[in-house]
């Protein structure tokens, strides 16, 4: 039986004001110079620990537009986790959590925090409303800019609505987020493809700048797997039913990054008796984040790592390979699932990468300005926060508007 849509509980009040108690208030706040996004956990974990859940809910908001999302998803032993003082003691605090049930607490008591400067007179286009998209977007609304985004689907959200697992990251919590943004006056165009429907040069000359942030949505391909599914689009149709995604008794996943992750805990909560995952990468020298691997095996994912796929034969059976010592393994699965990684889809927007290397977001010479997985840096949703944030820094400094 699926277990698909099942989100694991989160904090209770009790559970989050003993969790705050164990804080030691550095004065240097180690852990909110880890958080990409800028959140600033120090803040809302003191005004937890003060009984100011309001207060507290309000920073969190206020320094990340998609606080309830970060939430969920964010490898937080990467970032303010691992730079907590209490990690030299026992176990850092579990910062993620606490910032789960603020974010929860906000929307369960409608409290309205965002609220936007008068109008500014400029005009913005977003290309792509994923997390950098949206952060730009609302981060720019916020400054008095109409912003219009560009979405070539027919939701906003991206890989947080068509990738990432309902069971970590609710379609509710998403869609609440992006109300949030619609709430400040971003106005969103669907099933609009940048570069076929709409010519990137008429949004130059129409709009005051333009930001460019289509992530990498694009699956990867091994040529020879022609019988493989990509994950990105096995996730999508998973995501889409609900759940009601027919799977066979076994499957292999070939990659190591947090969306093969995804991939492996996805399949065993739709009921794939056996799940192998083959990886590149030995264990020390995993990509994916620490809680993504250790869910995939508490679900009972093999994971045969260090191992490739060195041929793909006509009758379905996959030779694999280890990297470093003499072994061979054959497999012949019912399904194949490629998480090699993603690329973006720069189709009819002429650009290439060597345009996107500027530190201020911005390819010279141009009104374009780019943020999300395209710009350099970490691959994860809190670091797209990161880089719309300062995208959106970047075209206030350039087209002015309210500072």
């Amino acid at each position: 039986m699926s277990n698909y849509l099942d989100e694991k509980k989160g904090f209770t009040p009790r559970d989050v004001f003993e969790e705050a108690s164990r804080c030691l208030l550095c004065l240097d706040a180690p852990c909110s110079q880890g958080c990409p996004a800028g959140t600033d956990p120090a803040k809302f974990i003191r005004s937890v620990r003060f009984k100011n859940i309001e207060g507290a809910a309000s920073t969190v908001r206020e320094n990340n537009i998609l606080a309830g999302i970060c939430a969920r998803v964010c490898p937080t032993e990467k970032y303010c986790e691992k730079a907590c003082s209490r990690s030299g003691i026992d176990k850092p605090i579990q910062i993620a959590e606490i910032q789960r049930f603020l974010t929860d607490y906000e929307e369960t008591c409608k409290m309205k925090i965002l609220e936007k400067e008068k109008p500014n007179g400029k005009k913005v286009a977003v290309i792509g409303s994923g997390p950098a998209g949206l952060t730009a977007a609302g981060n720019l609304a916020l400054k008095g800019f109409d912003v219009t985004v560009f979405e070539k689907y027919s939701k906003a959200g991206g890989y947080l609505t068509y990738g990432i697992p309902e069971y970590r990251l609710p379609n509710d919590v998403v869609n609440n987020e992006i109300k949030k943004i619609e709430n400040l006056g971003v106005k969103f165009k669907f099933n609009t493809n940048v570069g076929k429907d709409v010519l990137l040069e008429n949004l130059k000359n129409e709009y005051d700048a333009v930001i460019i942030a289509v992530g990498f949505a694009k699956g990867k391909l091994i040529e020879d797997a022609k019988n493989a599914v990509l994950a990105v689009d096995f996730l999508r149709d998973v995501k889409e039913s609900r759940g009601n995604y027919k799977v066979p008794s076994d499957a292999v996943v070939i990659g190591g990054g947090d969306v093969a992750m995804d991939v492996c805990t996805t399949l065993k909560r739709l009921g794939v008796k056996n799940v192998t995952d083959c990886i590149y990468e030995e264990f020390s020298e995993f990509r994916a984040s620490q809680k993504e691997l250790s869910e995939t095996q508490k679900c009972g994912v093999t994971i045969m790592d260090g191992y490739v796929p060195s041929s793909f034969k006509d009758n379905g059976e996959i030779v694999f390979k280890h990297r470093v010592i003499n072994s061979e393994v054959v497999i012949k699965p019912s399904l194949t699932v490629l998480a090699i990684g993603q690329k973006a889809d720069f189709s009819g927007l002429n650009i290439t990468d060597k345009d996107l290397t500027s530190s201020t977001y911005q390819i010279k010479g141009t009104n374009v300005f780019y943020c999300g997985d395209i710009a350099p840096g970490d691959k994860t949703v809190v670091y797209s926060v990161k880089t719309g944030k300062e995208c959106a820094r970047a075209i206030i400094d350039y087209v002015g508007g309210n500072k």
